[in-house]
């Protein structure tokens, strides 16, 4: 990783993609070892060749729901069969958005374990299956959230040894606006801050509203819980969040451009 980019600065160790926002490709000039790609659904898989090229010069993981057509392990595993041999794997149980009603009634734990019998090295996403995750053995993939910090001194006082990547949105700005309009949406969804947001807060029609138009006690809360759920701030205040993140036991920060790919790529 080249000492004086953009991504070092901040302290990331990884950068994450979602294909359905972004041209994936672009991925080939940011200045990181590791990209990892999310998963949103078959049509945004990138194809084979982007992914070869991509891993030329970076490990590249991708993320595979274990419980989708195409990467069950104990079933149509089609699609992970066609993967380059050089991609890693994040195995993750999948966003109910991107699973039929027939897939999200398939059990986890089993896959999970199968598809670390072909992919050793995979990662584990955590998102509500934490204990069967933990489980594995393998390395955790954590959404960070306002308890990781905590979490992770627990897990390491309790002797956990094993490899901790945390994941997190990320906004290289101080500007509160920008920082709405980034994550503002992705915080307000998650379950305590939605519990605290006001009944009575700004609306717009029936959905409240969570970007940068937000006002009063809303806007407290959403900005607040960017601080919590999110890697937010200036690179000199996002790398003291990283920084602290490690320190705590994380050994992988995977940062999410939420605002802009472009900033990553200095």
């Amino acid at each position: 990783m080249l000492t004086t980019s953009t991504v070092a600065r901040a302290g990331l160790d990884a950068v994450a993609l979602k294909p359905a926002e972004c041209d994936v490709e672009q991925a080939a000039s940011l200045p990181v070892e590791t990209i990892a790609i999310d998963y949103e659904g078959h049509d945004h898989v990138p194809d084979r060749r982007t992914i070869e090229a991509l891993s030329a010069d970076a490990t590249v993981r991708l993320t595979t729901p274990v419980r989708a057509d195409g990467f069950d392990p104990l079933g149509d595993d089609s699609l992970a069969a066609e993967l380059p041999s050089g991609v890693e794997r994040i195995l993750v149980a999948g966003h109910p958005a991107y699973l039929t009603d027939d897939e999200q009634d398939r059990a986890v734990a089993p896959r999970l374990g199968a598809a670390l019998e072909t992919a050793p090295d995979s990662w584990v996403g955590t998102e509500s299956v934490e204990r069967i995750a933990m489980a594995t053995g393998a390395t955790q993939y954590d959404l960070l959230s306002r308890t990781t910090m905590r979490e992770l001194r627990a897990l390491r006082a309790a002797t956990f040894d094993g490899d901790i990547a945390v994941y997190a949105p990320t906004v290289l700005t101080a500007d509160e606006d920008a920082i709405l309009d980034a994550v503002g949406d992705y915080v307000a969804r998650r379950r305590p801050v939605a519990a605290a947001l006001p009944d009575d807060g700004d609306e717009d029609g029936d959905r409240t509203v969570t970007d940068s138009r937000a006002t009063g006690r809303t806007r407290e809360i959403l900005l607040a819980a960017a601080e919590d759920y999110a890697l937010v701030g200036t690179e000199a205040a996002v790398r003291e969040r990283t920084d602290a993140l490690r320190e705590a036991g994380a050994t992988t920060v995977v940062g999410y451009p939420a605002r802009e790919l472009e900033a990553f790529l200095e």
